[in-house]
């Protein structure tokens, strides 16, 4: 129990963004309260579950200074190491890349991200629910308030400070995934095609199974719903499904504005997922660095907030810019019938299928 009622921040949601926000308050000698609605933050496990190795971040993001401090997984919460990732059309016949990714156990992740909070000095109120934020208040749907001078929402895009204080809409594309008992190999695999519309199907293996899904742009589905998609790609690999999730993903690329007065918004919240491939974990964390950062240098300094919102452009801005394109020109390709898309799945074309996924720009080859 929580008995303290003011703070200098409050931080909806303890997820990954979340949770490093945190981090970097409190490391930053402030004092932070994170509020989350689950009792278990991790839990229940909502996404595909892979991230990139730090060495793969790097490439992928070379403008994000120190990621190895930033970035850091524990070793019991990695499943699985990988090496390649397979690109499939539906022929079935894949483009091979290589690629250092980690298979996460999401749940131990995210744990491990609130133990770092904590270790630096943050504090947690969980299965909490936020009803309202006023001001510099924040209410409880139990009935209690806490105030802080500056506000984070942290919460997902259903976030209920970005609800309540934005009104911009994003693109929200549902998906629906299991775990599955099995041996798999140890390539990533990224499905495209009418088995899912808009989107793409995956299976990311796992040490003794897989994570496996489906996520579709709605409108692109002709009236078939996400559960047939997901049912028929999921079937490919057997039914040892030893848990179910659902969830959406925010894929419209970040919003135009994450600050307003003495309130932010960070990862799914303020759209910090690359369109282009789903990512978002690591993307969230890179946002709540910043965040964390530059909140502490507004309380001492007296900082704008809004010096958030430059070194995530500084940082980010051009790897998101690649990625917003690659999701445009990727939705429309991906509208075309499977022996379109199969003929353009080729050697020749092999670089700059590549170059959409990493988020690079798309046309041109260095």
């Amino acid at each position: 129990m929580v008995e303290r009622t003011d703070w200098d921040v409050i931080v909806i949601g303890g997820g990954p963004a979340g949770s490093t926000v945190a981090r970097y308050v409190a490391e930053g000698g402030k004092d932070v309260l994170v509020i989350d609605g689950r009792e278990s933050i991790g839990s229940p496990l909502q996404c595909g579950e892979l991230v990139p190795s730090n060495e793969e971040m790097k490439r992928l993001c070379p403008d994000v200074p120190e990621v190895d401090d930033l970035l850091q997984t524990p070793e019991h919460a990695i499943s699985m190491r990988t090496s390649q990732m397979n690109l499939v059309p539906p022929s079935g016949r894949p483009l091979r890349y290589p690629f250092e990714g980690l298979m996460l156990d999401r749940v131990a992740h995210d744990e491990w991200l609130v133990d770092l909070a904590k270790s630096k000095g943050a504090n947690y109120l969980t299965g909490a629910r936020v009803d309202a934020v006023n001001g510099e208040t924040v209410c409880l749907r139990e009935g209690r308030e806490f105030t802080a001078r500056i506000i984070v929402g942290a919460g997902g895009h259903n976030d209920p400070l970005r609800r309540s204080h934005w009104n911009e809409s994003s693109l929200k594309i549902p998906i629906k995934f299991v775990l599955m008992d099995g041996d798999f190999g140890d390539a990533v695999e990224l499905h495209f095609g009418s088995m899912a519309p808009g989107g793409y199907a995956w299976m990311f293996p796992k040490q003794g199974g897989a994570n496996i899904g489906v996520g579709i742009q709605n409108k692109f589905a002709k009236g078939r719903s996400l559960n047939l998609f997901a049912d028929e790609f999921i079937h490919r690999y057997g039914d040892a499904v030893t848990f179910s999730g659902a969830g959406s993903l925010p894929m419209s690329g970040t919003i135009d504005c994450f600050v307003k007065e003495n309130h932010l918004l960070v990862g799914d919240a303020a759209g910090m997922v690359l369109p282009s491939n789903g990512a978002g974990i690591t993307i969230a964390m890179v946002g709540g660095r910043i965040a964390g950062q530059q909140i502490v240098s507004h309380l001492e300094n007296g900082t704008p907030l809004d010096e958030y919102e430059k070194e995530w452009k500084r940082q980010m801005g051009s790897v998101m810019r690649n990625s917003k394109l690659s999701f445009k020109v990727g939705s429309w390709i991906m509208r075309l019938p499977d022996w379109i898309l199969n003929l353009a799945f080729n050697p020749l074309t092999k670089p700059f299928v590549w170059r959409f996924v990493t988020c690079r720009k798309p046309f041109i080859i260095f």
